[in-house]
């Protein structure tokens, strides 16, 4: 097949490996006819699970032999050098070889990022890699955020690399030639936030971006800006009081609509909207953070991902491969320098 993607899944990270995996795998080949897939773990526990699934004959699903597991909590830097035949090191190291376009892990993150950083190098200009993924937004779109933990100090001129990398991930993906940039601060003032962030919105005023200003936390949710930036400190723990505050409202209506037979009653008439609701912001539906400013395209799956939400990661590697990302960051980077050194 002339348009054929191959991408390696590591199948042995997150908590529930190639019983995930190999499902999911199944699940994104049918969407993807030109999707072909490399299974990368210990053969054993995959061929097992592809036996029983009936797929251990497809010729669009390969197996590749890795003898050693990272660990969830494994530290990054034992992870990279004392685990070479790991089975997220095989896969990363099949995207530097050549035989895949792209990796999926939904492995440890802190390895993930320094192996991926090591294995695949980053992009010439960019000083540091960032994870970005896509949170719902009121206006029935979703919103980019980056850095959601890969640095957790950035200099004002990081800032404007993730800026500049969300970006080019916006115009790939949504097919968005100039997305709105905002810089997420305690207020959109010019006097609010660190001396950091004013630098950084000064260096964003500057530059070849359609920079929008400051947007608060709230806004990316209200959807004014199409790509949000932040370090990455900041950015994960905006994201897990996300996915706490989640949780916290789901379980509440869970209990209230058990309280009693009359709100039982009530749950059941309403079920067709809270089924409607829980699709709208389903978390599964946007797995697959971007591990951005490598030379090489690799996704970083939630680790308890269920089958369709490692499945959603596995197509947005798909969307990055058709879209060469690395490429479209190269190109919005020397842009970038293009206008400096005509100022």
């Amino acid at each position: 097949m002339s348009n054929e993607i191959t991408i390696s899944l590591d199948c042995m990270g997150g908590d529930f490996g190639p019983s995930v995996v190999i499902p999911a795998a199944i699940r994104s080949l049918k969407q993807n006819p030109d999707l072909r897939l490399i299974l990368v773990g210990q053969l054993p526990a995959m061929e097992e699970i592809l036996k029983s699934s009936g797929q251990g004959d497809n010729p669009r699903l390969l197996t590749h032999h890795a003898s050693e597991v990272v660990g969830s909590n494994e530290s990054p830097s034992l992870a990279l050098r004392g685990k070479k035949d790991s089975s997220m090191r095989v896969a990363i190291n099949l995207v530097k070889q050549g035989q895949a376009q792209a990796c999926v892990s939904a492995g440890n993150t802190g390895a993930l990022m320094a192996t991926a950083r090591f294995v695949l190098k980053m992009l010439p200009g960019i000083d540091r890699p960032a994870i970005c993924t896509v949170l719902p937004n009121i206006k029935g779109g979703h919103t980019h955020v980056l850095d959601l933990g890969a640095n957790v100090d950035s200099s004002a001129e990081s800032l404007l690399e993730f800026a500049l990398m969300g970006s080019a991930l916006a115009t790939a993906v949504d097919n968005n030639p100039n997305p709105t940039i905002g810089l997420l601060n305690i207020g959109e003032e010019e006097i609010k936030g660190n001396e950091r962030v004013k630098e950084a919105g000064r260096l964003l005023a500057k530059s070849n971006l359609n920079y929008i200003g400051y947007v608060e936390g709230d806004g990316i949710y209200m959807g004014d800006a199409d790509v949000v930036v932040c370090d990455g400190f900041i950015g994960n723990v905006m994201l897990k009081t996300t996915e706490g505050v989640a949780k916290m409202i789901s379980h509440y209506m869970k209990q209230e609509f058990k309280r009693n037979p009359l709100t039982m009653l009530s749950g059941l008439i309403a079920m067709p909207v809270l089924k409607a609701f829980r699709k709208r912001i389903d978390p599964r539906a946007y797995n697959g953070a971007s591990l951005l400013g490598l030379q090489g395209i690799t996704v970083k799956s939630h680790g308890g991902a269920d089958i369709f939400a490692f499945s959603q990661a596995i197509n947005e590697a798909v969307v990055e491969v058709k879209t060469n990302v690395p490429e479209l960051i190269t190109r919005q980077l020397e842009a970038e320098l293009a206008k400096e050194q005509k100022n």
